[in-house]
């Protein structure tokens, strides 16, 4: 009996012990890791595979991209965690006061986060190596560290590489530069399905993959967040601590854990003998990144950069002779993704501490940030972004604030209603708030990585007050409400133009068939006054039975509130047929991509119109432009880009005559360079008058070089400039602008055009970085305009409007130019 019961004992165990057998990734995909690149499906597969064998393992699919990729994240623990897997995520964001009560939690919390750039791809494959060894070998590190991996940040990116990788490579794969396995085509596969680079995205959340992420990004909050990327192939690893300039909120403790975690990646890569380096280039200072955001939400972020990139492929020769492998690649990504769950599990208790020390606010000098309610869209979609990242906002009460004035720059007071929005820094989250609502962020150190302003009240274009004291504020909730209804005997409906709301709404109207006008001029009915660029529909130009009905619905659709007038006959200012209000036609739209162009900026445009207008466009490779038909098209919008190889003499004689027609062309960003001091356009670069300042250039020390060097730069700095709001260009917007300028170069007025948007003598940056040589140029420039040829325009938009998508006050003009500018035009 003693011998049968063993025996039974022993099934038992052997049957637990095949249970948890786990096939590794090379195992169970039939190929070594790092042999070929891994699609997204199958690595999800594998995924997928390990959370249904291991019961300690938990799969959750949180999203979806624009091309339907699913979108996971991994829970890897104990099982004792992984049953208790809620209430330690409750029990940590008490700790932060997300969530009330006063709960504890010795767990660390470690975020991994893989290929959010999709050709650099080998972070992927080590994602799976990674949790292969954590549920093998590494179970220990598990009892007091919960790992949450996303294997794949970017999946339509990734699938774009590498199925473009296995259309072109040879077999064996070939190690030459030169080879075509190792030239990317346009757009390569970096960015997402929109062409946006998703690590610039995590503030501002413009990204279907980012909003989904971000959600449970804050449903967790983790202690560590861990970036994977790939930089170029001569470059070897790259890892924590960070460069400078690091932003003022970071701790002594988040800089000092920094080094540790170092340090111990260094440990292994010492014994290998792989080459690595720190505290270079990758600074901690704009927000949207996936190591500062998480930094500014209190946890250690980081960026880890292994060689390779998109040119890599499964091997390359480097200028020093090495073959660099994607196996290798991968197991280096593997090696630091398990050094920072080893240190974070040894330094559990610490972490938790450190970060709940994190979320006491007491020492933030701005203790609320007070927004002024004049436009109730803008402050719709600045609550939006709020929401998103679980940022709590309040209304003010009647009367009067002290503080920094945002529009001049300038400490006064600041009258207030209760519909003003209100931002207090004592919150959980009131770091992010300050970083977000500053008005110009602390820089330690010149040499960054990316912009250095991006104050939200600017970006959205809201007038705003930053005050040390805390501002009188209630949470009753401000609900935007609207009320149409038909009016069979209105002459005419009227809704105003003030925001890219109302650009949707009209994108709409056009779409579905009713004709609308705007009004140059303003003009008063019914007691209310009208602004320039206010919307009228007229029953005359749409003579169908469901007119109204439809209009109605269009604009409930679009939240539009109409107001129905009986007579065209205004009190003051023009009629409604007056030769001033001009018909809206349903305009014909191409926007050039292709190698001519910045992925990044064609897919601002792409995105914008897709997306918010919600309004067709056409895409013309860059390649095909000097034979395409241009007569088909009404507005032609050419993204920043380097277009000399497109725009030769002849095809430069044929855009023109295209204008002459009526056409509409528009240039955003560098793309402006390409008119410059061109026969037949107005445009003229401006030519630096402090060429003297150069001419010891040559005896600055090697070593200073790169410093002095940002003299010349503008890296993302704002401006205000001066609006001509009674250009058509201009509607919607009051008679200042502040501008997001990402550049150097600067233009002259224009002598034979309209400067609708320029920077006068006296102006000067307000926020961000630029470089002393730089600004001298600024002043007297333009910013955007307009040059009539015969019946078009040429538009000049020399600082880009829609970057990255976040600058939401920059999108009328890009409206206002395609929509009202020509529009009337017959072609």
């Amino acid at each position: 009996m003693k011998i049968k019961a063993f025996l039974v004992v022993l099934v038992l165990f052997t049957g637990t012990l095949f249970s948890q057998t786990v096939q590794s990734p090379s195992e169970f995909l039939g190929y070594e890791i790092g042999s070929r690149f891994t699609r997204h499906h199958r690595v999800v597969d594998y995924f997928q595979y390990v959370s249904k064998t291991l019961s300690n393992v938990k799969m959750e699919k949180y999203g979806e991209t624009n091309e339907h990729r699913p979108l996971y994240l991994s829970y890897i623990s104990s099982q004792e965690n992984i049953n208790n897997l809620d209430q330690i995520r409750k029990n940590n964001l008490s700790q932060s006061g997300i969530v009330s009560g006063n709960a504890t939690n010795k767990k660390a919390i470690v975020w991994l986060s893989y290929n959010v750039h999709g050709n650099e791809a080998s972070s992927t494959e080590a994602s799976m190596l990674t949790l292969y060894e954590l549920v093998t070998n590494k179970k220990d590190w598990l009892e007091n560290t919960i790992v949450i991996i996303d294997p794949c940040i970017n999946p339509d990116g990734r699938d774009r590489y590498v199925n473009w990788y296995n259309q072109v490579k040879s077999t064996p794969f070939n190690v030459d530069q030169n080879a075509k396995e190792h030239s990317e085509p346009w757009p390569g596969g970096r960015p997402n399905h929109y062409l946006f680079d998703l690590n610039r995205d995590w503030a501002w959340v413009t990204q279907v993959e980012s909003a989904q992420r971000i959600k449970m990004y804050n449903k967790w909050m983790p202690h560590i967040h861990v970036d994977f990327h790939e930089q170029y192939i001569n470059n070897p690893y790259y890892f924590a601590p960070a460069a400078e300039p690091f932003h003022e909120i970071i701790t002594d403790w988040q800089r000092d854990f920094q080094t540790q975690i170092g340090k111990n990646h260094a440990k292994y890569f010492d014994k290998e003998g792989w080459l690595y380096f720190t505290k270079e280039s990758f600074d901690l200072l704009y927000p949207s990144y996936g190591d500062t955001y998480p930094t500014y939400m209190g946890a250690i972020g980081m960026t880890y950069e292994q060689a390779g990139h998109g040119m890599a492929g499964l091997g390359i020769n480097t200028d020093e002779g090495e073959v660099l492998t994607l196996k290798d690649r991968a197991i280096h990504h593997m090696t630091t993704g398990l050094s920072t769950v080893e240190i974070s599990s040894q330094n559990a208790e610490k972490l938790n501490i450190e970060f709940k020390k994190f979320f006491n606010n007491t020492g933030l000098n701005y203790k609320s940030y007070v927004l002024k309610n004049d436009n109730e869209d803008k402050m719709n979609r600045l609550k939006t972004l709020l929401d998103k990242h679980e940022i709590k906002y309040e209304y003010a009460t009647n009367g009067s604030v002290k503080g920094y004035n945002y529009r001049n720059q300038k400490n006064e007071k600041f009258d207030v209603s209760a519909n003003d929005l209100v931002i207090h820094t004592n919150q959980p989250k009131g770091k992010m708030v300050k970083v977000l609502f500053e008005p110009n962020a602390k820089l330690a150190d010149s040499l960054t990585y990316d912009i250095t302003a991006w104050s939200l009240p600017y970006a959205h274009g809201i007038n705003a007050i930053a005050s040390t004291s805390q501002v009188n504020s209630s949470v009753k909730s401000k609900k935007y409400t609207f009320d149409n209804v038909e009016d069979k005997t209105a002459y005419a409906y009227i809704s105003k133009w003030n925001s890219i709301d109302d650009a949707t709404f009209l994108a709409d109207l056009l779409k579905n068939d009713i004709i609308p006008r705007f009004s140059q001029k303003a003009f008063s009915a019914d007691g209310k006054s009208y602004k320039e660029g206010t919307l009228i529909i007229l029953r005359n130009d749409n003579r169908n039975d469901d007119f109204d009905a439809k209009l109605i619905k269009v604009a409930d659709r679009n939240m539009r509130q109409l107001t129905a007038v009986s007579t065209g006959f205004s009190q003051s200012g023009v009629d409604f047929g007056s030769a001033s209000v001009k018909p809206i036609n349903k305009q014909k739209i191409a926007v050039i991509s292709g190698k001519a162009t910045s992925s990044l900026s064609f897919g601002e445009v792409w995105h914008f119109f897709e997306t918010q207008l919600k309004y067709p466009i056409t895409n013309i490779n860059s390649d095909n432009f000097s034979y395409t038909d241009l007569s088909k098209y009404d507005v032609i919008i050419m993204p920043s880009g380097y277009y000399n190889s497109v725009l030769n003499k002849s095809t430069l004689e044929k855009v023109k005559k295209w204008i002459r027609s009526g056409g509409t062309l528009i240039a955003i960003g560098n793309a402006v360079n390409s008119f410059a001091n061109k026969d037949g356009f107005s445009l003229k670069k401006k030519t630096s008058e402090h060429k003297a300042d150069n001419k010891n250039d040559n005896l600055t020390p090697f070593a200073d070089r790169e410093r002095k060097s940002v003299a010349n730069l503008i890296t993302g700095s704002i401006f205000k400039s001066t609006l001509d709001n009674t250009h058509p260009l201009a509607f919607g917007y009051g008679k200042e602008y502040f501008s997001l300028k990402l550049g150097g170069t600067s233009y002259e007025y224009l002598k034979n055009g309209y400067n609708v948007g320029y920077f006068n003598e006296n102006t000067k940056n307000v926020s961000g970085y630029a470089g002393s040589k730089a600004v001298k140029n600024v002043p007297e420039s333009l910013f955007i305009g307009e040059q009539p040829i015969g019946n078009g325009s040429v538009v000049y938009m020399v600082d880009n409007p829609l970057f990255r998508a976040f600058w939401e006050n920059g999108k009328l003009f890009v409206a206002n130019a395609v929509f009202l500018l020509n529009s009337d035009k017959l072609k």
